[in-house]
């Protein structure tokens, strides 16, 4: 029985939306289990998706906050 926890940060797709929509959540959650049933042969309904979304203040990688990283990876020259 596959388990598949998917995190996401709490933001949309575009910058006027605040998170992932219900469709595009459906749309993951299928994808996802569609994918168990095609190379691991696991039947969709053993399948098992859950979808959690963090706020960006709980989010980081580098040593910092995700916003004050990704600020610091627009500002760096390419490659770099």
């Amino acid at each position: 029985m596959p388990i598949v926890n998917i995190l996401l940060t709490r933001e949309g797709s575009t910058p006027d939306r605040t998170s992932v929509s219900a469709e595009e959540k459906a749309r993951l959650i299928k994808g996802v289990s569609n994918l168990l049933l095609d190379v691991l042969g696991k039947p969709l309904e053993s399948t098992f998706v859950t979808i959690q979304e963090v706020d960006l203040e709980g989010w980081g990688w580098g040593g910092l906050p995700a916003l004050e990283y990704r600020k610091l990876r627009a500002a760096a020259p390419p490659g770099g």
